[in-house]
């Protein structure tokens, strides 16, 4: 998705005031200046020799008495606008923003979906040059004999469509109308009395036939946490731009040999707003943890951090107004550019853009509208501050970081941000091989390996690169989970089982592998050799 509508959240009240206030302060700016003592006149006169070399003649805009007055008068004005913005402006604006109001519904009737693959260079630039039309998405990127999926608009489906044929570039038309796909991908949410019903006989309201919202996955957090105490504990890590609590599940048996840290892994989803199947798969992994007794050992040799939904303001978005929303959901209101910016009022932040490792470079954009906004600085967003703090704060424990994604089947290993490969990538390359070989054996499914930069596009900002580059985590994978392009991003829910079955499988083989690594160190430690 390449951008969101610009738009402006001030209303004509606000706007007058904004202007009131610029008249008083240039009124108030100028008695200033005119009341200046002889000591600033001296340094006007100053000004006017030309210290620099010149005559200070001439009577030039920067020349003389009037010059340095008008620097002066810039000055207070500006001193006075900033103090302004700080103390009235911004806090209206970041209130008018957060404002809870219910936004109307982004429908995707008559949008289609079409797949295309570019065969020569030119074709690239003509399918680039098309992805530019107001409203069209990419969904997967334009690259030399690859899969490109794009969304198009009706305003301009039929344009882009003859403009493909005429330059004879094949496609095809995955889906005629999104909307129709939108609906089918989900079932619709049970009723209040089937809500009763699935709490009263299982004690939550969690279910794996189809996508839930943001409160059912919190719930389910908490009937495991007090329904098995000796197995789970909630760690709350912080909040959301609009408040809502992040909080992380450990799983650990809490049995450890004697002198021994445990090793752990951390894995989480839902970075990406649209892509639910990322959750659902996360918790399912939870689930099976938990409940599944035949996982006990996996439990007891090594801990667990699952943060299911990372962008939860951007994830429910995603549930009530706009499907295919990436982003989270933060309004800037930093800085007074911002005020003034014709771009003010594009929410959100690329999540997956917004960590300290070469942050802002490749891949990332400084346009709060793009879907691939990098923030305003690196970790300006409080999910990734919360998670990264977290993964700093045990870093001495983390051996394996998994972040879920969607979609294309992807097994991807550091780095992201150049095509230089890690020292060890080897080392990385082997034991995702070895998940992604499990992985088939379950239903055949097919997961490339690599780096992003080789199988995708190279991106900066990323939290894998983050993970291994600056917390030191050795096995860093990003997943990018089913499908291949048939869906999309709107996987049916009928989906989520196989799909969570499948990237089990994968993931317990290398914690199985880590097991064994941390075994054999053990047994070198303790005979010396």
């Amino acid at each position: 998705m390449t951008g969101c509508p610009r738009h402006t959240v001030f209303p004509p009240l606000l706007w007058l005031a904004v202007a009131a206030t610029v008249v008083v302060a240039v009124t108030t700016a100028a008695a200033v200046v005119s009341s200046a003592d002889d000591g600033t006149a001296a340094v006007a006169e100053t000004a006017g020799d030309g210290g620099d070399g010149s005559d200070g003649g001439g009577g030039g805009f920067l020349d003389g008495v009037f010059p340095f007055k008008a620097l002066q008068l810039y000055n207070a004005v500006a001193s006075y606008l900033e103090y302004f913005y700080d103390a009235v402006i911004a806090p209206i604006a970041g209130g008018i923003s957060n404002r809870k109001q219910i936004p109307n519904r982004v429908s995707y009737k008559k949008y289609q979906l079409i797949r295309v693959v570019p065969t020569d260079e030119d074709e690239v630039l003509d399918i680039e040059a098309m992805s530019e039309e107001p409203g069209v998405q990419v969904w997967m990127p334009i690259r030399l004999n690859k899969t490109a999926d794009l969304v198009l608009p009706p305003s301009v489906a039929r344009d882009v469509k003859r403009f493909l044929s005429q330059r004879e570039i094949e496609f095809v038309v995955v889906s005629s109308d999104l909307e129709r796909s939108i609906a089918k991908q989900n079932p619709k949410s049970p009723s209040l009395n089937q809500k009763s019903e699935l709490k009263a006989t299982k004690g939550h309201t969690m279910t794996w036939n189809r996508y839930h919202r943001y409160q059912d996955i919190l719930d389910y957090l908490m009937y495991l946490s007090e329904h098995y105490p000796h197995l789970v504990e909630l760690l709350p890590i912080g909040k959301t731009s609009e408040g809502r609590q992040l909080k992380v599940v450990k799983i650990s048996s809490g049995q450890t040999k004697e002198n021994v840290v445990k090793p752990a892994i951390w894995i989480d989803g839902g970075i990406h707003a649209r892509e639910w199947i990322a959750p659902a798969v996360a918790l399912y992994v939870m689930r099976q943890l938990v409940e599944n007794k035949s996982y006990r050992k996996l439990v007891s040799e090594v801990d667990w951090y699952i943060l299911p939904v990372v962008n939860a303001d951007g994830y429910e978005y995603s549930h009530t107004t706009d499907r295919l929303w990436r982003k989270s959901r933060s309004v800037a209101t930093e800085s007074a550019r911002t005020l003034w910016d014709t771009s003010y009022g594009c929410e959100g932040v690329d999540l997956n853009r917004n960590w300290d490792w070469h942050w802002g470079g490749v891949g990332a954009s400084r346009d709060p509208c793009s879907d691939t906004y990098a923030g305003s600085r690196a970790f300006s967003e409080p999910e990734t501050r919360a998670v990264s703090d977290f993964l700093l704060d045990h870093r001495d424990r983390i051996q394996v970081y998994l972040t879920l994604h969607s979609y294309s089947q992807m097994w991807l290993v550091p780095w992201s941000h150049t095509k230089k490969l890690a020292d060890d990538y080897d080392d990385m390359m082997y034991l995702a091989r070895q998940a992604t070989e499990s992985i088939q054996r379950v239903h055949g499914s097919q997961y490339q390996l690599g780096t992003s930069p080789s199988l995708l596009y190279a991106t900066s900002g990323g939290s894998d690169d983050w993970a291994k580059g600056k917390a030191g985590i050795k096995y860093s994978y990003t997943v990018e989970l089913p499908d291949k392009g048939v869906y999309g991003f709107l996987l049916p829910a009928e989906k989520i089982v196989p799909t969570s079955k499948e990237i089990f499988t994968g993931i317990k083989s290398i914690v199985k592998s880590i097991m064994k690594i941390n075994g054999a160190k053990e047994k070198t430690e303790s005979t010396g050799r």
